[in-house]
């Protein structure tokens, strides 16, 4: 593959053979969500309801590429994907099970030691566990080969000591999959790896940071003399920043990288006013802008199941993805906020959250300037 082609997005088939499972899940999710404001859908995989993510994991939802042996259903990335994206638009609270289904399990799945694996993943595919990922640092947020937070061995396992940042979660979550220091003479890639941490050892602190809307969805996790045990380091020492690599094309390449402003944008055309050309020409607009990013986040899943390491298309993906995001409340202000009474209705209380957890969007999964670079390097410009 030459240096230009690493950004191309291989479009995806068509997904005419999950329209029933698309409506299995409409039907499902209808019933489930039934009466819940139009405020708490905006919240999608920022909210969490264990007992949601425990109905998902006895359909059979969660998990559904993985072996059957492990937990999994055995299915298509793309049948995967439909779940996924109508979980999202609905609204629904995946919160609990996001990252440990997303991310978190097919690590484990290819790098922990059996043992582990078989002991954890049939628990994600449950809808039993929540995980955190633990990479950004205070001094090392964007230049993650630059952290800190080391790993010393010792009889038995290591003991780890440093602080994580910005850290998805974690005041909820069952384990942290942390990235460490674990070589300090090496050179700063090949000295990392990564440790499954149990977020109730001795010495695990998970500190919630509040934002502008009031929850608490990042955290700064201070790590202090934790011991970890040898079975818990996932793959071999100093593979942490090839196993980084390949989570973080999960991470970024997902629908939630278009859809988290998605109750908004059903809100608008609610409220539009179709003699009104400027609602008309605007929300035409985001409805295509949209329509792109699912066949390009479409197109990425597809390649991950055909065994392609994707980042610098999941990097775009997730580039363009939080500028649509971002500029939906922009849009629904310019439209809709001279209206009386705006505030009192469904639109003016989703315009109020996503216009305070918007600006969240571009740290999470990479910052923009970040992502920006590998989209550059990946045309050979860098």
């Amino acid at each position: 593959m030459s240096t230009a082609q690493a950004v191309v997005i291989q479009p995806a088939p068509p997904d005419v053979d999950c329209d029933d499972l698309r409506l299995q899940v409409r039907a499902f999710l209808r019933e489930a969500l039934a009466g819940m404001p139009a405020e708490l859908r905006a919240k999608s995989w920022g909210g969490s309801d264990p007992a949601f993510s425990l109905a998902l994991g006895e359909r059979g939802w969660l998990g559904m590429t993985w072996s059957k042996r492990l937990g999994g259903g055995e299915r298509s990335a793309l049948e995967r994907y439909v779940v996924l994206e109508e979980l999202l638009a609905a609204g629904a609270p995946v919160g609990a099970h996001w990252v440990a289904e997303r991310q978190s399990g097919p690590l484990l799945m290819r790098y922990a030691r059996p043992e582990v694996a078989e002991a954890i993943v049939p628990r994600i595919a449950r809808g039993e566990l929540r995980f955190c990922i633990g990479m950004s640092e205070p001094d090392a947020g964007s230049d993650l080969a630059s952290v800190r937070t080391r790993a010393v061995p010792e009889p038995g396992g290591w003991r780890v000591n440093g602080t994580k940042l910005w850290t998805s979660g974690a005041h909820q979550a069952h384990y942290m999959i942390a990235l460490v220091r674990t070589d300090h003479e090496a050179d700063k890639h090949a000295g990392l790896s990564q440790l499954l941490i149990d977020m109730t050892s001795p010495g695990v602190e998970a500190r919630p940071i509040r934002n502008l809307e009031g929850g608490a969805h990042f955290n700064e996790v201070v790590l202090r003399d934790v011991f970890v045990p040898d079975a818990m380091l996932i793959g071999a020492p100093g593979d942490g920043w090839r196993q980084v690599t390949a989570e973080l094309a999960l991470e970024r390449s997902g629908p939630e990288r278009y859809l988290s402003s998605y109750r908004l944008l059903v809100a608008m055309l609610d409220a539009a006013d179709v003699a009104d050309p400027r609602h008309a020409t605007e929300l035409g607009y985001a409805v295509a802008e949209m329509s792109v990013l699912r066949q390009m986040s479409r197109g990425v899943a597809w390649m991950l199941q055909q065994g392609q390491s994707p980042q610098y298309a999941a990097a775009s993906v997730k580039d363009m993805g939080t500028s649509f995001e971002q500029s939906l409340p922009d849009r629904a202000h310019r439209l809709f906020a001279p209206v009386p009474g705006m505030d009192d209705t469904a639109l003016g209380r989703v315009h109020t959250y996503m216009t305070q957890v918007a600006p969240s969007f571009s740290l999470r999964g990479g910052t923009r300037e970040i992502l920006r670079g590998m989209i550059a390097k990946g045309m050979g410009l860098r």
